[in-house]
């Protein structure tokens, strides 16, 4: 199977802008996006997002990479990043949909102390006796998402804690397939683990392709044809993911998240910040709604 390219990726579907916020999960109910587009999410694919997406209520047919399945039962079906997927509800279907960032699922692996297989392969899986208790965790979630209370991220990873443990016990993954498509996503996976790892150090391109064991004219195509942007970009975007994140949520001066960030000084590191957003670092720490969309 091959790619197609008229595939669209987004961040969240029907959004082109980067991850919308400095949080690294996205909690919304299937209603206030599906009934946007008259209850059906047409095919598209995430980059390096990880999906979770809950039917509580109502009939949903998925397609996963071309296969199509109708499902009326409460279930949680699994979409890996990378994956071509589609949904179509039927009016007025409950549930919700959860997407973590690489950053996030980074975080939980430490926490498990191993690779969370459960989320690199697509799968339904029904939720059957447990409906009553993931109900509850999906929707205290996105309360939770969407509040400001005292220690909301503490709550928010006990939650999400909660439902990887649940998840994983569900399921046993299967071994993955050897097809062309399913190896260059292995190198891309490859790929977003390095950034993850590496993205602070400032590190050339020619050292990711040299690490995933390909040119940096081919790491860029696949970046192209799986972000839609270069390698270079992708590198950009974690560093300015993780700027965003510590102008919100540490009391560090600009020059020191200029270092942390390993800029060789705060001028550089504010024009970078500009370039991408559109404003400088001290203004969105004050105003972190005005950020402008940059070309």
């Amino acid at each position: 199977m091959n790619l197609n390219p008229s595939i669209p990726v987004f961040k969240l579907y029907g959004e082109n802008r980067n991850w919308p916020a400095a949080d690294l999960l996205h909690c919304e109910s299937i209603h206030s996006r599906s009934s946007l587009y008259e209850w059906h999410i047409r095919v598209h694919q995430h980059a390096d997002l990880v999906q979770l997406l809950y039917l509580h209520k109502g009939q949903v047919e998925i397609d996963i990479e071309g296969v199509k399945h109708h499902v009326g039962h409460a279930c949680i079906q699994v979409v890996p990043a990378l994956c071509v997927h589609g949904f179509k509800f039927s009016p007025g279907a409950q549930g919700y949909s959860l997407s973590f960032s690489a950053p996030l699922i980074a975080q939980f692996e430490q926490q498990f102390g191993r690779p969370l297989q459960v989320l690199t392969q697509a799968a339904c899986v029904p939720v059957k006796g447990s409906n009553r208790q993931i109900n509850t965790l999906f929707s205290t979630l996105q309360s939770e998402y969407e509040g400001a209370g005292e220690a909301r991220d503490m709550m928010l990873h006990s939650l999400i804690s909660a439902l990887l443990v649940w998840l994983n016990r569900q399921c046993t993954p299967t071994p993955g397939s050897s097809s062309r498509v399913e190896r260059k996503r292995a190198v891309i996976h490859q790929f977003n683990q390095l950034v993850e790892s590496h993205y602070r150090q400032q590190l050339l391109v020619t050292y990711y392709a040299s690490e995933v064991g390909l040119s940096t004219v081919y790491l860029n195509a696949l970046c192209h044809e799986f972000y839609g942007c270069s390698a270079l970009n992708v590198l950009h975007q974690r560093v300015l993911l993780e700027a965003k994140r510590s102008l919100l949520y540490t009391s560090m001066t600009i020059s020191q998240i200029s270092d942390f960030l390993g800029f060789s000084d705060a001028t550089y590191f504010s024009r970078f910040f500009r370039r991408y957003t559109g404003t400088t670092p001290k203004d969105f720490r004050l105003h972190p709604m005005r950020e402008l969309k940059v070309p």
